[in-house]
């Protein structure tokens, strides 16, 4: 136990001095988190959006009366069409209504092309509960919204911070093999380790555990900038998520030995692990829904280990709905992986070259 906890202390220190593992483990994913985050939050959702009205005819008072009913939707009134176009152009409103005793205008922007199919839904339930009212009459069928898959309220922010948790624990796990256990066995600083007691099991545990030390912070501080920043609303289940995080970062370090495995320079093996990484975070539903993607990206999505792991956090931080068991089996099957592999990497990769 005493050579464990000195191996684990000078990996934790060779860890705290290696700038591409700390900037993919840290950096990348808190800078992703405020670039998107400022861009597209609240993307999808017209919660909160501010609404520009012109009222020059009859009947404002009921069209005044259905927009009250809106929730969450902020109205300030102008006298002039000119003067509603011209803020909807700077920014100061979302969208606008302009109502002239006859028709019922919307005015959007052109450039804000995410939001304004909500705003233009919005505008359409608005006039035709205004159409109602000018008639003196009442909907006849109520419509309630019910939505599949849990994250009934979740935008596009909220169902992107987990990916972007699970892509950072990805590429902290395939670094620490295919980049820092690569590395040091190119410079034959394992050679050292055969004129001691040490197992090489010992040197893999003491990386596997350095790694979920950094990664279980990583996330935190990411799920952190997450909720104070930009208010995104999650609701974890704190066991669920330890197993996430823990049997993601073990499987990663599995597909690491993979790499290792083939390629044995330390530079060639991390520029692999990176090039796999990214490409699995553009086809593994991070950023853009896996279900608008053409049929042959979802084939290979499916077979991405990173969808399931984005997945699996998902629904560990209440984004989504899961089966207790598929929740299960996928947290099994990454922890499976890294059982099998690692040992792998104890026998031929700790295994100092003999000359």
């Amino acid at each position: 136990m005493t050579a464990l906890r000195a191996l684990l202390a000078a990996e934790l220190r060779i860890l705290a001095r290696d700038k591409t593992s700390l900037t993919f483990t840290f950096f990348f994913p808190l800078l992703f988190i405020l670039i998107f985050g400022a861009m597209m939050g609240g993307m999808g959702s017209a919660e909160g959006s501010r609404l520009g009205l012109v009222v020059q005819g009859g009947g404002g008072e009921r069209l005044r009366d259905v927009i009250a009913e809106v929730r969450g939707l902020r109205t300030t009134e102008y006298t002039t069409s000119p003067a509603l176009e011209a803020d909807v152009a700077a920014g100061d409103v979302d969208f606008g209504l302009m109502w002239d005793g006859t028709i019922l205008t919307t005015v959007v922007d052109v450039r804000r092309a995410q939001e304004n199919s909500a705003y233009k839904e919005l505008a359409r339930g608005i006039a035709s509960r205004f159409e109602l009212a000018v008639q003196g009459r009442e909907p006849l069928v109520a419509v309630e919204q019910v939505v599949e898959g849990g994250g009934g309220n979740a935008d596009w922010l909220t169902r992107v911070v987990p990916g972007i948790v699970a892509f950072s624990v990805l590429s902290a796990g395939l670094f620490a093999v295919a980049g820092h256990i690569t590395s040091m066995k190119r410079r034959r600083l394992l050679d050292r380790f055969i004129v001691t007691p040490m197992r090489p099991a010992s040197l893999v545990a003491a990386v596997v555990a350095s790694r979920l030390v950094v990664v279980f912070a990583s996330t935190l501080i990411t799920l952190w900038v997450a909720i104070l920043v930009f208010r995104v609303e999650l609701h974890v289940d704190w066991l669920r998520y330890v197993v996430s995080v823990a049997a993601a970062t073990i499987g990663s370090m599995g597909m690491g030995t993979l790499i290792a495995l083939v390629v044995r320079q330390p530079s060639s093996a991390a520029n692999l692990a990176n090039v796999l990484s990214m490409v699995m975070m553009f086809v593994s539903g991070i950023y853009f829904p896996v279900e608008i993607m053409p049929g042959f990206l979802r084939a290979i999505s499916a077979a991405t280990p990173l969808q399931y792991m984005a997945d699996a956090m998902r629904y560990a931080t209440g984004v989504v709905d899961m089966s207790p068991a598929r929740f299960w089996a996928i947290n099994a099957a990454l922890l499976g992986l890294g059982v099998v592999l690692l040992p792998v990497l104890s026998r031929y990769l700790v295994r100092a070259e003999r000359r």
